[in-house]
C-alpha cells in the first residue's frame, strides 16, 4: 500500500470526488491561489497548507473558487450553493475564524433539514485547520471540538491519521448532512499507508488502536499518537492500556467508548481543548453516566490549561498535553507511582 503524508491524502479525496461528482466544488480564501497570473500558471500553493493543490488548474475556477477574506461569505455562499443541489467543500482557514460566520454554520446550515420539515438536505462540508503547536499564538491556534459538537445538526469529524483523513474526508462529502471538518496542524506532514483508491470511513465508528485490560486511554486527533506512545511506554512497565479514536464527536461512539470503559474500569481521556465544557468533560460524564458501577477509579482527564494558547514556544509546549502526562495520569488511575 503506498505511504502518503496526512495533506496528500486529503488532496486525493478532493481530486477523486470532483471527479466522481460534478456538483462537488471547492470555495474558500486562496484554494486555487494565482489570482492575476498569466498562461497556465492558474495556481499557487493551494490554500495555506496546500490541502487543495492542483484543483484550480484541473477543474477550473467555476469549481475551485477563491474568495475575499469574508468567513461569513464563504460559509454563506456553501451553504445555500448546497441547498440548490451542489456539494460545497469549504475551507475556514483557521477554526479560530469560526467567529465571524458561526450564525451561518448553527444558525443556518445545522438547521436548514429541521426548519424545512425534512425537505431540505445540506451536503456541505466546511474544512478547517485546528490546534496548537507551531506558535501561532492565541488567535490562530485553537482546537474548539466542543463547540461545534454542542450544535445540532452538525457532525463533527476529527481524522488523526493520513488514512482516516482520506477515508473521513469521502464520507464527509458525501453526507447529505453539515460537516465539520477538522484537521489538526501537527498532523499534515504525518505519513501512513494510504489506498489509492476511494473508501469511506463511516462516521460514529471509533478506532480500536490497542487491547489492554488495564486500562482505557480515550484520545482525539493529534493526541492519539501521543496516546500511543504512552500506551506502549506503559506496556514496558507491564500496564496493558487499551486506546480509541473516536475519530467523530457527533455521532459519537457511545457502545464502543462505554464498552471498554466497563471492561477495564479505569479511564484517562486525553483532549487538547481547554477543561472546561471539553469533550473530555462529555465524555466523563457520559461514563459516569452509564458506566460507574464499573470504575475502579475516578475519571482522568488530560488537557490543555485553561488559558489562551502562548505564543512562546516553551509556554506553549506547556500547555499542550504531552505524553508524560498522559502516562502520569494512566499511572495515577492505575495505583501506580
Amino acid at each position: 500500500m503506498p505511504e502518503k503524508s496526512y495533506t496528500e491524502a486529503l488532496n486525493e479525496a478532493l481530486h477523486q470526488e470532483m471527479d466522481r461528482d460534478e456538483t462537488v466544488i471547492v470555495i474558500g480564501e486562496d484554494v486555487a491561489g494565482g489570482a492575476g497570473t498569466k498562461g497556465d500558471d492558474v495556481e499557487a500553493i493551494g490554500g495555506i497548507f496546500g490541502v487543495t493543490a492542483g484543483l484550480g488548474k484541473k477543474y477550473g475556477r467555476t469549481r475551485v473558487v477563491d474568495t475575499p477574506i469574508t468567513e461569513s461569505a464563504i460559509v454563506g455562499t456553501a451553504a445555500g450553493a448546497a441547498m440548490t443541489g451542489l456539494r460545497p467543500v469549504a475551507e475556514l482557514m483557521f477554526v479560530d475564524f469560526l467567529g465571524v460566520c458561526f450564525d451561518q454554520i448553527y444558525n443556518q446550515a445545522a438547521k436548514f433539514r429541521y426548519m424545512f420539515g425534512g425537505k431540505a438536505t445540506t451536503p456541505l462540508v466546511i474544512r478547517t485547520a485546528v490546534g496548537a503547536g507551531l506558535s501561532a499564538a492565541a488567535q490562530h491556534s485553537q482546537t474548539m471540538f466542543s463547540t461545534f459538537t454542542s450544535v445540532p445538526g452538525l457532525k463533527v469529524v476529527m481524522p488523526s491519521n493520513p488514512y482516516d483523513a482520506k477515508g473521513l474526508l469521502i464520507q464527509a462529502i458525501r453526507d447529505d448532512d453539515p460537516v465539520i471538518f477538522c484537521e489538526h496542524k501537527l498532523l499534515y506532514a504525518m505519513t501512513g499507508d494510504v489506498p489509492d483508491e476511494d473508501y469511506v470511513i463511516p462516521f460514529g465508528e471509533a478506532n480500536w488502536l490497542r487491547d489492554g485490560e488495564d486500562l482505557t486511554i480515550i484520545a482525539f486527533s493529534a493526541m492519539v499518537p501521543k496516546a500511543l506512545e504512552a500506551a506502549d511506554k506503559l506496556a514496558e512497565e507491564g500496564v496493558k492500556c487499551t486506546v480509541i479514536d473516536p475519530r467523530t464527536t457527533s455521532p459519537l461512539d457511545e457502545e464502543s467508548i462505554l464498552e471498554s470503559a466497563e471492561e477495564t474500569g479505569r479511564v484517562v481521556i486525553v483532549d487538547e481543548s481547554t477543561p472546561r465544557c471539553s469533550i473530555a468533560s462529555d465524555i466523563s460524564s457520559l461514563i459516569a453516566d452509564k458506566a460507574f458501577k464499573a470504575l475502579k477509579a475516578p475519571i482522568k482527564k488530560v488537557t490543555a490549561s485553561h488559558t489562551p494558547v502562548p505564543f512562546s514556544p516553551s509556554l506553549e509546549q506547556a500547555f499542550i498535553p504531552q505524553t508524560e502526562g498522559i502516562i502520569s495520569a494512566c499511572r495515577e488511575v492505575i495505583g501506580s507511582n
